[in-house]
């Protein structure tokens, strides 16, 4: 259902679903069901070229058998200005019908008026009227209803959420400043070869920071991130529950994700277990620290800061904000 959601919130998608909705409407429900097109007393001149050169030859014989002149030159007028190919063509092949015949019947439409388009008010195509009008109106407020709820959804609401507060990017500047790195070296241990701060404010529902791992002479080693893992409720802003915080190291084909959960998440038995098939939980609390380890690097992930959203979701269910410090070390 999310790879179906994500996929849906592409316009070009969305775009595609109506047209094939309406050309199934337009062409199965309208064309072949409720109004099908008849054909109704279509003439001679409606024809193919072969066909009105066979409706010309049985009238030649018929005119040999009943010596109508005037049926027979009503008959070569239904057949539009190809009469006289069509008559030249019989002329030329005769299929078993007497020269004289042939000559004589020229003679006797050759008389008639000149041979013109017929316009007859039969000869276009009528449609049946619909015995289910009721029907088709509702089947057309439907599509605009589906086309209004879709407008909705994937152009006006996410309008009114990006237009919600975010934190800028001189506010998490700030913030990383004031809260500070750790320094290690008061701790008796080596300094980090890569030392980030990752700020998440409620709000920034496109959060997800990386960073680039090197070395000190600036071989790339591997990358390290934070990104939105779990939301929770429904709203203009997504309320995040839960974020993944990862270790990619160029010389280990794994990479290492942990998840950090509110308490709300980390206490909720179907959340956690639905999260742990993502990484080892881990419960945030402002000063907790989290080791992720591959091959050759090793991260320590410290939440700097954090406090809960309140609202009428379950108590600490969601994030206000959280300051996250990735510290990586080379093994």
């Amino acid at each position: 259902m999310d790879a179906i959601r994500e996929k849906i919130k592409n316009p070009l998608v969305v775009g595609l679903i109506c047209f094939v909705v309406g050309l199934v409407i337009g062409l199965v429900v309208l064309g072949w069901w409720i109004w099908p097109v008849n054909w109704t007393d279509a003439t001679p001149a409606e024809l193919s070229y072969d066909w009105q050169v066979e409706f010309l030859r049985a009238s030649i014989q018929a005119y040999g058998y009943n010596g109508n002149t005037t049926e027979a030159q009503e008959r070569y007028a239904a057949l539009g200005p190809e009469a006289p190919n069509a008559l030249n063509t019989i002329a030329q092949d005769p299929q078993g019908i007497s020269t004289e015949l042939i000559a004589d019947y020229s003679n006797v439409v050759s008389a008639a008026a000149p041979v013109t388009t017929p316009t007859s008010t039969g000869a276009a195509p009528t449609a049946k009227k619909s015995a289910l009008p009721i029907l088709l109106v509702a089947l057309c407020l439907l599509v605009l209803v589906l086309v209004a709820f879709l407008a909705y959804m994937f152009f006006f609401r996410k309008r009114l959420a990006s237009s919600g507060p975010k934190a800028t990017p001189e506010e998490i500047a700030e913030t990383r400043r004031q809260a500070g790195y750790t320094d290690y070296s008061t701790k008796g241990t080596e300094p980090p070869i890569g030392q980030f701060m990752a700020s998440y404010k409620l709000g920034d529902d496109l959060f997800d920071d990386s960073f680039s791992i090197d070395s000190a002479s600036g071989e790339f080693l591997g990358e390290c991130g934070v990104g939105i893992s779990e939301t929770i409720g429904v709203g203009d802003h997504k309320k995040v529950t839960a974020f993944e915080v990862w270790l990619f190291d160029k010389n280990d084909i794994q990479t290492v994700t942990k998840v950090l959960m509110s308490a709300h998440a980390f206490n909720e038995s179907t959340i956690r277990q639905r999260l742990e098939a993502k990484g080892e939980p881990v419960l945030v609390e402002s000063g907790i620290e989290t080791v992720l380890e591959t091959q050759t690097l090793q991260l320590v992930a410290r939440v700097a800061d954090m406090s809960y959203g309140d609202s009428a979701m379950p108590e600490e269910s969601f994030f206000d904000h959280v300051l996250l410090e990735l510290s990586v070390w080379s093994k």
